[in-house]
């Protein structure tokens, strides 16, 4: 599958930088990925984004780095958001996690949105102990 774009960002752990992070996102050439499935990926990396702030980066401190790479390949685009958070159990939670939405949870419903939305949805921890939440949305170019 052919590369046609990639990039990366790093920005601190901080909610206030999501507006940075969706600026950026915006600036990929992207015209010709359908419109509705954009703003899902948009939707998937602002989830994900805060996720990463709010729970992985709960104890870090705010100098703490968020990596986001997002590739556009020819027929998908993968997002992968990475954290320095400890080693949990997120990706065991995910393949377990149903799309059905509880109205009445209190919290969980973004980790449902993002299996919903995303084709391809994981966490993993790599060997230089950081974790990668692993976004690929597929879609069929015009």
């Amino acid at each position: 599958m052919k590369l046609l774009e990639s990039k990366r960002l790093q920005v601190r752990t901080d909610l206030g930088a999501l507006n940075q992070v969706l600026a950026w996102f915006d600036g990929f050439a992207h015209t010709f990925i359908p419109q509705t499935v954009w703003l899902q990926c948009q939707l998937v990396l602002a989830e994900g984004f805060t996720n990463a702030v709010r729970h992985a980066h709960k104890f870090q401190p705010p100098d703490t780095d968020i990596e986001i790479e997002v590739q556009i390949l020819e027929t998908c685009l993968e997002i992968k958001i990475w954290d320095r958070g400890p080693n949990n159990e997120l990706g065991t939670v995910l393949k377990g996690l149903s799309q059905e939405m509880d109205q009445e949870a209190e919290g969980g419903r973004g980790l449902k949105l993002m299996k919903k939305v995303a084709d391809e949805l994981s966490y993993f921890r790599d060997d230089s102990q950081r974790n990668c939440l692993l976004i690929v949305k597929n879609y069929a170019r015009p």
